[in-house]
């Protein structure tokens, strides 16, 4: 048994993991593999995306989901996360979690004696690092480009800096000194690359960060929980917008990413996200296939 709480847990399945998500994307996999399978999805932050498409995973996979809001369980009214993890092995056969603190989610695995998969922390968002080169390599065959992040260095930021490197590919982080990516993150992306290779640049300048990328991606600059800090941060981030001037510093053929949801005219323009060079749509149907792959692989005996 394993979890997933961050993109390094898997550092050795991760290719395993992207190409079972293209085979099933395909249908050239049985997709009732998890028949009679359950998995407990666990919301302390709304969500689009991981709630649907967990949700939606289960059911084409065979199995059925739960979803449980912190109003719906004893844990939101100050149940111990280790009862909670107890009972609830006893119950379904996963967790997925999408929580306010990651060190929750780590007593949460620590506890159960069945997997649990974050769907998002304040740390990582391993999962949607997944869809994210499940979209680049469909978009542009193979990992050996570059990938330009712009703005806040958040949860989306860290789980990318080890999924590039775990993956050989460039990744340049183009922000604020005061926002920089995790530094703990940082520092174990940068070991790994060691060894494939992968080129891992932390940047204020912008113009260096987009030169010769294959790949533009942003996300919010006021992520949930930082609403008390959204002036500092709109001013902070000013300069970082994606926007059209900025895509033309990366590569004529480059792709714009991001995870959504997007608020346009603040982290990018409405002539970037919704043009041509926009897969942002894409980048979203493949939460899907990426997650009924991380299903598959930890909930399938």
């Amino acid at each position: 048994m394993g979890n997933l709480l961050s993109i390094y847990d898997i550092k050795d399945d991760v290719n395993k993991i992207l190409d079972l998500a293209s085979e099933l994307k395909s249908g050239h996999l049985n997709n009732r593999n998890l028949n009679g399978k359950s998995l407990a999805m666990i919301f302390q932050k709304s969500s689009t995306r991981t709630r649907v498409s967990f949700d939606v995973a289960m059911y084409q996979l065979g199995g059925q989901s739960l979803f449980l809001s912190s109003k719906d369980l004893q844990m939101g009214r100050g149940e111990p996360i280790s009862d909670t993890a107890k009972v609830l092995s006893r119950y379904v056969d996963g967790i997925m979690i999408r929580a306010l603190k990651h060190q929750d989610v780590v007593e949460l695995a620590q506890e159960a004696e069945i997997p649990v998969i974050s769907g998002l922390t304040d740390l990582e968002h391993p999962c949607q690092a997944l869809a994210d080169m499940l979209t680049i390599k469909e978009h542009k065959g193979d990992f050996n480009r570059k990938i330009t992040y712009m703005g806040d260095g958040n949860n989306v930021c860290n789980s990318l800096l080890l999924i590039c490197s775990i993956l050989g590919m460039d990744i340049s982080v183009a922000c604020p000194n005061e926002y920089k990516p995790n530094i703990d993150i940082t520092n174990t992306a940068k070991t790994i690359a060691k060894n494939t290779n992968s080129k891992i640049e932390i940047t204020e300048n912008i113009e260096d960060a987009l030169k010769d990328s294959d790949v533009v991606y942003t996300d919010v600059w006021v992520s949930m929980g930082d609403e008390s800090e959204e002036e500092k941060r709109k001013k902070a981030f000013s300069q970082y917008q994606v926007n059209q001037k900025a895509m033309n510093l990366a590569k004529e053929d480059a792709i714009f990413m991001h995870c959504l949801p997007a608020i346009r005219g603040e982290e990018v323009t409405s002539e970037v996200i919704d043009g041509k060079q926009s897969v942002i749509i894409d980048q979203a149907e493949n939460r899907l296939h990426a997650q009924k792959a991380v299903l598959y692989h930890f909930l399938k005996a």
